[in-house]
């Protein structure tokens, strides 16, 4: 299955670009892990495999950021 996500990132009204891909992947990565961290802690209410799904989902969708910008910067297509 091709899923393809498009994410909308935030420009000012020159076109600068105010949020980077790297800043966005590390986001995902940061927020999947900390909810693993907290399960690990013990909180309760969360599901331990509906988190670790969650997170892994939220790698991916990280690494898929990452190497299409690894891509578009070497001029290769996705």
């Amino acid at each position: 299955m091709n899923r393809e996500v498009t994410l909308p990132l935030i420009v000012d009204d020159r076109g600068t670009l105010q949020v980077t891909a790297a800043d966005v992947s590390k986001l995902l990565r940061t927020v999947g892990g900390r909810w693993v961290r907290l399960v690990e802690a013990g909180e309760s209410g969360l599901d331990e495999d509906t988190v670790a799904e969650l997170a892994i989902e939220l790698a991916k969708l990280a690494d898929r950021i990452d190497v299409a910008c690894i891509a578009h910067s070497s001029g290769g297509a996705t």
